[in-house]
C-alpha cells in the first residue's frame, strides 16, 4: 500500500512519503517526519487546560443505606472555566460499578443545572493490552467525557452499586479524580481553508501531523478537499501503476469526502506522543458515539474535539485521541488520531479490535436521541472511501483476531461486519441503540457509493 493515492495537488513531502504504511498488527511505531517550519519560529498558541480534582468521601446519608457510606464526590465549588467533565481513577482494569452525576453552573450565571448522568464506560473505548498507548504505563480508568459548555462551577457525586452481599460495603476504584477540561480558543470556522502564508508558523509537531496527508492537501491545510468518484478512482489507479496494473478494472471506492484536518479543528500537536503508530491494513470500520451529549452547536465541534482529545491524552493517559475520525451532527468529517487519514493508523476505540480497523465516532449520545441524517450520510461517505482504499466491501463480513475483551478471548478469530457497531466487538451500549439500528442503512449506502 506504500505511496497510494498520488495527488493531483502536486504537493509532496519526502519525509511523509517515506513513512511505512504496512507495519506489524501489534501497532509498530513510525517516527513522525521531522518537517521544519518554513515560516520561521513557531508561534502557535498552546490552548486549553485541565483541572484535576481528587474526590473525597461525602457525608453519609442514612436514606441511601450502605451505599451512602462510600459515596465520593465534591460539593458545589467555584473553579476555573471549563467545558467538559469526566472522572478518572488509577487502575485501567478496575470497573467503576456505580453512577456518576454532575451539575454545573454556566459562566456568568447564578443558577445551577440539573444533575446530568456521565456514562461510566470503562474498558470498551481503550487501547488493547499490548498497544503502544500502554507502553508508558500512564493509562487510567475513565468515564466517558461529558460536554457541558462554558462553566465555572461544578458539583459531582459518585455512588457505588450495592454489593451482592448486603452486609458488604460497596466500593469504588482508588484514586478517583474529577477532570475539568477547557478546550481553549475556537479553531477556524469549521475547517475553513486558511491562508498558510498568513497563518501562524507551524511547529515541528504540527508540520509532521500535516505532512502525512501531503498527498491529499498542502502542508498546513485546514481541509482535505472532496473529490468526485472518478477523480478518486483515477488517483487510486495511478498510484497502483495505472489501469494495466489492475487489469483495467476500476476499483470499488467511494468519492473522497471533505475532511477537516487536525490543523482545521485546532489540535495542539504538542499534547500527543510524537511518533505515529500503524497497523497492517483496514479490514473494517467500527461506529461509535462519543457519549458526550448532544448539547453542542456544530460551530462548537472543534472545541468538543479539542476537549475529548485533551481528556484522552492528559486525563486517560493515551498517546493521542482514540478515534480515527469524528463526525458532527451537521455531517462534517474530522481527522482524528494523527498519522494520515488514508493510512492504517492504529487507534484506541474498540478494545480487542483496534488492529486492522478504523474507528469513527459520531459526536453526541444516541441511546435515545435520533441520529441526524447528515451524520449518517457522512458516515456512509467516509466508509465508502476509507474502506475502498483497502478493497473492503461495506456490505460484507471479515475476520478479525481479537486482542482480548469481554466478548471474545485474545487470539480468537471473529467474523464481523465490515461496518460494525462498537457493541459487536465489546459488550457495551455504544454506539447507542438509535445509532446502532442505522448500521444496515449505512452499509447499503456506503456500498452504493463504492459502485457495488
Amino acid at each position: 500500500m506504500r505511496g497510494f493515492l498520488a495527488s493531483s495537488i502536486g504537493v509532496t513531502c519526502a519525509a511523509a512519503l517515506a513513512l511505512p504504511l504496512t507495519l506489524s498488527p501489534s501497532g509498530a511505531r513510525a517516527a513522525a517526519p521531522d518537517v521544519p517550519s518554513a515560516a520561521g519560529p513557531a508561534t502557535e498558541a498552546v490552548p486549553g487546560s485541565t483541572q484535576s480534582l481528587p474526590l473525597v468521601p461525602l457525608a453519609s446519608d442514612r436514606s441511601l443505606g450502605p451505599a451512602g457510606a462510600s459515596e465520593q464526590g465534591l460539593k458545589q465549588r467555584d473553579v476555573r472555566p471549563f467545558s467538559l467533565v469526566g472522572v478518572v481513577w488509577n487502575d485501567p482494569e478496575a470497573d467503576l460499578r456505580g453512577t456518576v452525576q454532575v451539575r454545573t453552573r454556566a459562566t456568568g450565571a447564578a443558577t445551577w443545572s440539573g444533575w446530568q448522568q456521565v456514562e461510566t464506560h470503562n474498558h470498551e473505548h481503550a487501547p488493547d493490552t499490548d498497544d503502544p498507548d500502554r507502553a508508558a504505563g500512564t493509562v487510567r480508568g475513565s468515564t466517558a467525557p461529558l460536554w457541558v459548555g462554558a462553566s465555572d462551577g461544578v458539583e459531582v457525586r459518585v455512588r457505588p452499586e450495592r454489593a451482592a452481599d448486603r452486609a458488604a460495603v460497596p466500593s469504588l476504584p482508588e484514586g478517583l479524580r474529577l477532570e475539568l477540561v477547557n478546550p481553549g480558543d475556537e479553531a477556524p470556522p469549521n475547517g475553513a481553508q486558511t491562508d498558510v502564508g498568513r497563518a501562524p508558523a507551524l511547529t515541528a509537531e504540527s508540520a509532521a501531523a500535516s505532512a502525512v496527508n501531503a498527498e491529499l492537501a498542502p502542508i498546513g491545510a485546514a481541509v482535505i478537499p472532496e473529490l468526485t468518484k472518478r477523480q478518486t478512482e483515477n488517483d487510486l489507479i495511478a498510484a497502483r501503476g495505472g489501469a494495466e496494473a489492475v487489469g483495467k478494472v476500476r476499483p470499488h471506492i467511494g468519492p473522497r469526502p471533505r475532511i477537516i484536518t487536525r490543523r482545521g479543528w485546532g489540535a495542539n500537536e504538542k499534547l500527543r506522543e510524537r511518533n505515529f503508530a500503524y497497523t497492517k491494513t483496514v479490514k473494517a470500520a467500527f461506529l461509535h458515539h462519543s457519549a458526550s451529549g448532544n448539547n453542542y452547536r456544530c460551530s462548537q465541534a472543534g472545541s468538543v474535539l479539542r476537549s475529548i482529545y485533551r481528556y484522552h491524552v492528559k486525563s486517560s493517559g493515551w498517546r493521542d485521541v482514540g478515534y480515527n475520525f469524528a463526525v458532527d451532527k451537521c455531517g462534517n468529517i474530522y481527522e482524528g488520531r494523527a498519522g494520515g487519514v488514508a493510512k492504517p493508523v492504529l487507534g484506541a476505540h474498540t478494545r480487542g479490535f483496534n488492529a486492522n480497523t478504523t474507528g469513527i465516532a459520531v459526536i453526541g449520545s444516541y441511546g435515545t436521541a435520533k441520529p441526524p441524517k447528515a451524520a449518517l450520510k457522512a458516515v456512509a461517505r467516509l466508509t465508502a472511501w476509507k474502506l475502498g482504499l483497502y478493497g473492503a466491501n461495506p456490505r460484507g463480513t471479515t475476520y478479525l483476531k481479537s486482542g482480548g475483551g469481554n466478548l471474545y478471548k485474545k487470539g480468537r478469530n471473529v467474523r464481523l461486519h465490515v461496518i460494525s457497531g462498537h457493541r459487536d466487538g465489546f459488550a457495551t451500549s455504544c454506539p447507542g441503540s438509535r445509532l446502532y439500528k442505522k448500521l444496515g442503512k449505512a452499509r447499503t449506502s456506503s456500498a452504493r457509493l463504492q459502485g457495488r
